[in-house]
């Protein structure tokens, strides 16, 4: 038999392999979130995230610096809110002088090259753990009265320095109501990387303990979208381009990699993909347990992100990799 197609011959040795590698990350590719809270000279781990911290704002100002050392380009903070500060109508959220507001212009003093993100949603500052207001009868999350809030959050946050809000919130018409807000106050150059389909996830896990925000009752998928759903996430895609995102997200990232590759079908805006707390400490613990070879697992997984067609992948492992791509 004579066989005229080798695909093979493509594969045979790793300095061919590299000639015709399709996809490739960088440090340009990853954005990595940061867990901060009150205090001084505090770096506490996160006990169901291995290797991540909650850092006080001088601990915190010296990782952001370590991390642009890496070629690490963009950060997204993530406040943990004192209990006392907690209140049903999250007042605390656009506090110009609150805790987030203060770690912004702290870290754009101290490395304004930095691209710094910052997250729109009600949950780390409400008494009642969800992303928007709470109806105290009936228990319904109360969407247009959650916008108001959203619209003075990003306001703050813009005003403070941040140069990419990330409502995570998913409250309809959020993505406008802050685009409205920022135009109107000359903070028209501030980006929105929307949430745009974030999912009703059992991956968020570590997240919330990182952060204490998990809802105090219910849960949180009449406003979180449903997994076995994809057609509704083009709806959501659809309406955050014409409110005026700039960026869209996919969130969870690894079991969701079909959506990714139909917003990239479907859009010219920037896709990014968000590997998730869960995602992130499966790997950890598999790894600990000597079940998975930690860096090429973390590897393969980054890059089936950016195979799936994410341009931009906000991810736990982004100082790991950044290490990673230094040395190799």
């Amino acid at each position: 038999m004579q066989i005229i197609s080798r695909p093979r011959r493509n594969r045979k040795s790793a300095g061919v392999r590299d000639l015709l590698t399709e996809t490739s990350l960088s440090t340009n590719d990853l954005i990595m979130p940061l867990f901060f809270l009150e205090g001084f000279n505090k770096k506490i781990e996160i006990k169901s995230m291995p290797g991540q911290y909650r850092y006080s704002l001088d601990q915190l100002l010296i990782k952001v610096g370590e991390l642009s050392q890496l070629g690490i380009k963009c950060v997204s903070l993530f406040p943990v809110i004192e209990d006392r500060l907690k209140t049903k109508d999250a007042k605390e959220s656009y506090n110009p002088n609150g805790l987030n507001q203060l770690a912004i212009k702290e870290i754009k003093k101290a490395y304004p090259e930095m691209v710094i993100m910052t997250d729109i949603a009600l949950d780390p500052y409400s008494s009642d753990g969800h992303d928007g207001l709470v109806d105290s009868v009936t228990g319904e999350i109360l969407n247009d009265k959650t916008l108001e809030v959203l619209q003075m959050m990003a306001f703050e946050q813009a005003k403070a320095g941040s140069d990419i809000l990330g409502p995570s919130d998913m409250m309809d018409g959020r993505v406008g109501a802050i685009r409205d807000i920022l135009d109107k106050n000359s903070l028209s150059s501030t980006s929105i990387m929307a949430y745009s389909a974030k999912y009703a996830s059992s991956f968020y896990g570590p997240f919330r303990d990182a952060l204490d925000s998990a809802p105090k009752k219910g849960d949180k998928k009449s406003y979180q979208m449903d997994f076995a759903n994809s057609r509704e996430a083009m709806r959501e895609l659809t309406l955050d381009i014409s409110e005026g995102a700039d960026i869209v997200m996919v969130k969870p990232g690894l079991s969701y990699l079909d959506i990714i590759a139909k917003f990239k079908e479907k859009t010219n805006l920037p896709v990014a993909a968000y590997n998730v707390s869960g995602e992130y400490s499966m790997v950890k613990a598999a790894a600990l347990q000597g079940w998975l070879d930690e860096e090429k697992i973390m590897i393969e997984m980054l890059t089936s992100f950016k195979r799936a067609g994410a341009d931009l992948i906000l991810t736990y492992f982004a100082e790991q990799m950044a290490i990673n791509l230094q040395n190799n």
